[in-house]
């Protein structure tokens, strides 16, 4: 009698893709979870034998036996042992250390990856292994150990001359260097003043419309005082205008690219206020699979750590089909479009699309709590959009001219949706193309108009903003700093450290970030070298290609790295550095002194540095854009004793204001008080609470989902009533997280780049 068949294992590293694949496989397969690494360099050693060759000593990691015990058992039961961890150089090197630790023969182990966890790609994975890609595992080493080097000779370094607990690594090193240099830049900048000045105009019919000043015929110029302001005004004043130029013609708008790992970071922020971390946490759950209703465990999206923005055949035809059938054949472009990755990209993977295209976000919403229907309606809006046709916009300009001086009038209209019928993907610089929003009155050329008024506003060019998370990865993606994978924890290690402090949705560095990076670029320039760095990501690349050795490429960047740390040793010999204190603005109501930014177990908080002599210390606060509408003092955003945010004047309870609602920068054009708005995440329109201003908004007019409880006392300011007397909760719903809101800038910024706006709080 013949001896049973063998049952197959495939070991993935996550449960819930074990059991996603195992409902496409069936029978004779098991699908089991490594749980991610089972092998590792060991934690309290450097673990590299430096002399000879670089020998990494990997050793099961703690705590992991039972599941080691477990795999080894299955694997030697099993027929062909699948080796399907994430298709990348971590997932690949994650494969090999199953091999190595469970023993598992060379002829019985097959590697296998899948960009999309789809019943169709698992099982033309499983129909198509290979075997292990020894470069991508050298990679994915010399990365390891390039960083476990760095990290554990740098490290001791910074304890016995700065602090304990300090680290130091490449990718992070570069990062808070960035940041640093960034900070620099805007403490170093100049403003320049500059005018804009608008000219009422009107038609004989009394049609009025708005046209900004353009220059004179011949050539465009800008204002940069208010005597050339006022020279143009002397010069027009009384005197009718020409329609000298009608300029009528269509734009077309073509879509974005589907996303990869840092756009997709970069959008998820921006519109959905989700950390970068956050975001590769949903979208590893879309990808390893989700239950829905009536369909069973799904793969939403396909790999999400990619710098790809290739498209397989079958997702172009699956969307251009979708869009035919649900859109028109108006808003098919006509053929599949298809994007190139930049010259930095590894190209391993698809760009990060829905892995069935036809299934639209409404109709798995039910199955999806909250933030993954958010996120895979981000990431299909963008794929699918990235397959329509264009947008069209009809334009209109009218220049008109007075005395030699040009003043431009714009206006554009939407004449064709296209793919903005789908993700309209909202860009910055296309602000000016979509033009004034008010159409112009029927005008022909040679037209005379009258000026009604002129509106001179004055402006000055602001510094760039501090790097928010998204715009540092972007910046990190630019330069060639760092891989998809790495850009997540990187932010998420430089703001443990305290080498960045995020304020609000932007990171700035910190005394002790300034102290370390300053050390780091006197003894270790290469280390916090942007360029550098950027040369060592090829390298590595080179590595995986088959094209240098991993030992060789250690060596390499080892002779002179040593080298820096003896002279670093000898230079600092008998050397302290001190972190300078990060001073604030707030006064210690007990001694006087100017209180100073300390870090403890909960986090940063304000102490007094009279410290023994004077223990003050109170939590640390962020001061808002506006002004108290009761004192005219500084706004504060502080936190209740039961979580919730909340914002209140600076003088307590001897003024008495404070709102649920947020502070903006912007004053009511009527009254000039600080405007308002409502907490929560998006645009939210601005009010006046200014109960005698013709411009007043009132409470049930605000916008609130719920009635508020009288204790709010947004408006009328009777007191911190949260924490004086009972506080009750706002009705409007709440966040469980909060974050710091942005500081008061006091820099204009010139309006072709936005300027930092407050945190939103959801309320």
């Amino acid at each position: 009698m013949a001896a049973a068949a063998k049952t197959d294992l495939v070991i993935v590293e996550s449960p819930a893709k074990a059991k996603t694949i195992e409902r496409y496989l069936g029978s004779g397969y098991k699908v089991t979870a490594s749980m991610g690494h089972l092998r590792d360099l060991p934690k309290s050693t450097i673990g590299v034998d430096i002399e000879h060759g670089f020998q990494p000593d990997y050793q099961p990691v703690k705590g992991r036996e039972d599941v080691i015990d477990k795999l080894r058992k299955a694997s030697k039961k099993a027929g062909t042992v699948y080796l399907a961890t994430d298709p990348d150089r971590e997932g690949e090197a994650i494969s090999w250390h199953l091999k190595e630790l469970l023993d598992i023969p060379d002829e019985k182990a097959r590697r296998v990856t899948f960009n999309e966890i789809t019943k169709k790609v698992v099982q033309e994975g499983i129909a198509h292994p290979r075997d292990i890609d020894q470069d991508l595992v050298d990679a994915q080493q010399a990365r390891r150990i390039l960083d476990r080097i760095v990290g554990y000779k740098l490290s001791p370094l910074l304890w016995r001359k700065i602090r304990k607990g300090l680290s130091a690594g490449r990718v992070q090193s570069v990062a808070t260097r960035m940041v640093l240099d960034r900070e620099q830049e805007i403490a170093a900048f100049q403003p320049e003043e500059y005018w804009h000045l608008t000219a009422t105009l009107t038609t004989e019919k009394g049609e009025s419309f708005q046209a900004m000043y353009h220059g004179t015929e011949k050539k465009k110029q800008e204002l940069h005082s208010q005597a050339e302001v006022q020279a143009v005004a002397d010069a027009v004043q009384g005197r009718p205008f020409t329609i000298v130029d009608l300029t009528h013609g269509t734009k077309k708008r073509s879509p974005s690219p589907p996303f990869i790992t840092s756009t997709l970071q970069q959008e998820a922020s921006r519109r959905l206020g989700m950390t970068p971390r956050r975001t590769m946490s949903i979208a590893q759950q879309l990808y390893e699979g989700v239950e829905i209703a009536g369909e069973g465990i799904i793969g939403l999206i396909t790999y999400m750590r990619t710098d790809s923005l290739r498209l397989s055949e079958d997702a172009l035809a699956a969307a251009g089909s979708f869009i035919r059938s649900h859109y028109g054949e108006e808003y098919y472009p006509g053929k599949p479009r298809r994007f190139k990755a930049g010259s930095n990209a590894q190209d391993a993977h698809e760009a990060i699309r829905p892995s069935i295209p036809g299934l639209t976000p409404e109709q798995v919403k039910k199955s999806l709590t909250g933030e993954q229907y958010r996120l895979y309606r981000l990431i299909w809006g963008r794929f699918t959009a990235s397959q329509m046709a264009n947008a069209v916009y009809d334009n209109i300009t009218a220049d008109a001219v007075c005395e030699g001086h040009l003043f431009r009038a714009y206006h554009s209209k939407l004449a064709f949706p296209g793919y903005i019928a789908v993700y309209d993907d909202n860009r910055e610089e296309d602000e000016n193309e979509t033009g004034g929003k008010k159409p112009l009155p029927e005008l022909t050329k040679g037209q005379s108009l009258a000026l009604e008024k002129l509106e001179p506003e004055q402006h000055f060019t602001a510094p760039p903003s501090r790097y928010s998370e998204a715009t540092l990865i972007r910046a990190m993606e630019e330069k060639g700093i760092g891989r998809p994978s790495t850009y997540a924890p990187t932010i998420t290690t430089i703001t443990a450290r305290e080498y960045v402090v995020k304020e609000g949705k932007y990171l700035k560095p910190t005394p002790l970030g300034e102290t370390v990076t300053k050390l780091m670029e006197e003894r270790f320039p290469d280390i916090v070298d942007v360029k550098f760095t950027a040369r060592m990501e090829d390298t590595l690349d080179k590595v995986e290609d088959g094209q240098a050795d991993w030992r060789g490429v250690l060596q390499e960047f080892y002779d002179g790295f040593a080298k820096d740390l003896e002279q670093a040793e000898q230079a600092l010999q008998g050397t302290r550095l001190k972190v300078p204190d990060e001073v604030s603005g707030e006064i210690c109501p007990n001694c006087g002194r100017n209180l100073v930014v300390k870090s403890g177990r909960f986090g940063r908080f304000l102490a007094c540095p009279g410290y023994p002599e004077c223990s003050f210390t109170m939590p640390l606060v962020v001061e808002m854009p506006g002004r108290c509408p009761k004192c005219g003092g500084r706004i504060f955003k502080r936190t209740s004793k039961k979580g919730y945010t909340y914002y209140a004047c600076e003088k307590g309870a001897a003024c008495g204001f404070m709102s649920w609602d947020v502070p903006t920068k912007e004053d009511c054009p009527v009254c000039g008080h600080t405007m308002f708005k409502l907490a929560g995440k998006g645009q939210r329109k601005p009010f006046c609470i200014n109960e005698q201003c013709a411009n007043f908004l009132p409470e049930d007019k605000r916008g609130y989902r719920f009635r508020r409880s009288a204790s709010s006392a947004s408006a009328a300011g009777e007191g911190e009533k949260g924490e004086a007397a009972g506080e009750k909760k706002p009705a409007a719903k709440r966040s469980a997280a909060k974050k710091p809101a942005a500081k008061k800038t006091t820099t204009t910024r010139k309006t072709t780049a936005k300027k930092p706006a407050a945190k939103k709080e959801k309320s």
